[in-house]
């Protein structure tokens, strides 16, 4: 997998390094950052330099972020930020460092005096532990804490966190991530967090028109995209047993550079860049959804879109293109139904921009039931073994589960240069 990776960045890598700019040695201190407005326009300035965020949200391989072109990471909080910074020095990188601020949908009470002191000065301690590595850009204050809330007493207490890092650190600015945008929590925020500088977004499906849903609600300041990905599993189709349909790795390829080329690079105005999400793996729904990486670290069609968007270069080696998947001779929009312990066709076509042999690697789960909210942690469904023929190919026959349920069939197609096509096809046993 090293290899395989070497020989997909190292064009990129190369390019990348006759433009490293004159921060590309990290200063021995903080750099120091800061939103200037000027003609009409925000933009983030590091140690004077003007700084537009080309994101990867998640924080392993960091080395693949810097080679396809991207300059940043964003974390959701501080347990790992050493090593996260250190990696960061090491290549060139800066971090917008999450801090873990209580979600009243955990219970936490923000009319509890006691416990929102207790937090803040909790968070101030995080703050002064690392407000002097080189890599920080910018402070995270919680996430999606708009989600399934109803005491906007939060949004003191965000503030009185920025107000905190006002005090304690001159050299970053502050911002607060929302779970899409909207007046309500626009206007709380305009008149509760006066000490937020950024306004953070974490959007799916909706990306596309974020500039027109920003000036909607009201906002007129700068913001930064800290989410964006495939159709969520909210927002998507479903099956008549309420399962979400997912995008293939091609039609989130797809997805991805549409939506972002109408968005994020055209409001220059107030949007300050991005963090593209999930840079890693993570069962969430299930286990390719979110992640713009298997498990075993192969990257799908996606990241040839980033790489294309953050370093106007395409990759020499493509990931495979899936162009349809079925099962039973239906997509997995129609619903699928099968009978108990009988044979059913999968077909999936799958075709290599270098026509790179493909092997195929096909996996059946059950349907998910760990399902929680706000990407909080699910565990993976174990496999069920022997559906399939072992060696199947693109075109292959399933055998039906005895036991009637909901299930999922998942098709990973290898180009064997660390490239992947992905898919699946939710189905019900009756």
């Amino acid at each position: 997998m090293q290899n395989q990776f070497l020989r997909r960045c190292l064009p990129l890598a190369v390019a990348a390094l006759s433009t490293v700019s004159a921060l590309a040695t990290p200063p021995a201190g903080p750099a120091k950052v800061t939103v200037r407005q000027a003609n009409g326009r925000y933009e983030l300035l590091r140690a004077g330099q003007p700084y537009f965020v080309k994101g990867a949200g998640g924080s392993q391989y960091p080395e693949r972020i810097a080679a396809y072109g991207g300059n940043s990471i964003r974390t959701w909080g501080t347990g790992d930020a050493a090593r996260v910074l250190a990696a960061a020095n090491q290549h060139h990188l800066t971090v917008m460092l999450g801090l873990d601020v209580a979600r009243e949908r955990h219970g936490f009470d923000y009319n509890d005096p006691a416990a929102v002191a207790a937090q803040l000065q909790k968070v101030k301690a995080e703050v002064l532990k690392y407000k002097d590595d080189p890599a920080v850009l910018l402070w995270g204050i919680g996430n999606e804490l708009n989600l399934d809330y109803t005491n906007p007493k939060v949004w003191d207490a965000v503030n009185d966190i920025a107000r905190m890092i006002h005090d304690v650190d001159p050299n970053h600015p502050t911002s607060t991530v929302l779970a899409g945008v909207n007046k309500k929590e626009v206007d709380y925020i305009k008149a509760r967090c006066p000490a937020v500088d950024i306004l953070s977004i974490n959007t799916y499906a909706g990306l596309a028109t974020l500039p027109k849903q920003v000036a909607a609600a009201g906002w007129t300041g700068p913001y930064l995209v800290t989410e964006w990905g495939p159709t969520g599993h909210w927002e998507g189709p479903q099956t008549p047993w309420k399962a979400s349909v997912e995008e293939t790795s091609s039609q989130k390829a797809a997805v991805y550079q549409s939506r972002y080329e109408a968005s994020v690079p055209q409001d220059r105005a107030h949007c300050l860049g991005s963090y593209v999400f999930l840079w890693g793996q993570k069962q969430e729904r299930t286990p390719t959804w979110y992640g713009l990486f298997t498990e075993a670290g192969e990257e799908t069609e996606v990241m040839d879109v980033l790489q294309y968007e953050w370093s106007g270069r395409w990759p020499k080696n493509r990931a495979p293109h899936i162009a349809s998947l079925t099962l039973d001779n239906k997509a997995a929009t129609a619903g699928v139904t099968l009978r108990p312990g009988q044979p059913y066709p999968v077909a999936a076509a799958v075709t290599d921009p270098e026509r790179d042999p493909l092997t195929y690697r096909w996996e059946l789960l059950p349907e998910s039931t760990d399902l929680k909210q706000g990407g909080d942690r699910e565990s993976r469904p174990a496999p069920v073994a022997g559906a399939l023929p072992a060696g199947a190919q693109g075109q292959a026959t399933l055998t039906a589960p005895s036991q009637p349920g909901a299930y999922r069939l998942f098709v990973y197609a290898h180009d064997g240069h660390g490239n992947v096509a992905t898919g699946n096809i939710p189905f019900l046993v009756q």
